[in-house]
């Protein structure tokens, strides 16, 4: 078993559509990033990245390649999934939190769970996404959102190690 963290945060500006785990949340604001920002996606790649020893999304998907400006985070899921299930590994389970002080989130967050689920390729009692606040303490959550996620990642299949 590998256990990995992710975080990430963007700044909330105006005329973005903001997403979080491949949902189009209504907000006056959306989050700025190269690709849709989203926060939550991105600490989860992050998480997966880390745990299978394979660096994070900057460097796999680098802000100068234009290629992902604009680009949907699951797209990106997708293929950092393909990386880690070439290693060998599969999602033993992933738990995300997002932190924002605005907008209210837990209306979205079964539907949340369900999108990256299928995304994972794992049944949805595999993922836990929450939301919350820091009570208006925290810089981060009145100007930005951030995420973090951890996760287990399982051999799928048993290596052979020299002695």
């Amino acid at each position: 078993m590998r256990i990995g963290h992710g975080y990430d945060v963007h700044r909330l500006v105006p005329d973005r559509k903001l997403i979080l785990c491949g949902i189009e949340i209504p907000y006056e604001k959306g989050l700025l990033g190269h690709s849709d920002a989203d926060v939550a996606v991105h600490a989860l790649m992050d998480a997966i990245l880390g745990a299978a020893g394979l660096g994070d999304i900057g460097k796999l998907f680098p802000d100068s390649d234009d290629k992902y400006s604009g680009i949907s985070s699951l797209t990106l899921l997708d293929e950092v999934i393909k990386l880690v299930r070439a290693r060998g590994y599969g999602l033993g389970n992933a738990d995300i939190t997002i932190v924002a002080q605005a907008p209210k989130l837990s209306r979205y967050t079964e539907e949340m769970r369900r999108i990256l689920a299928a995304r994972l390729l794992v049944d949805a009692d595999r993922v836990n996404v929450k939301a919350t606040t820091e009570e208006n303490l925290g810089e981060v959550s009145t100007r930005g959102i951030a995420a973090h996620a951890v996760v287990l990642l399982e051999e799928a299949r048993p290596r052979v190690r020299a002695l």
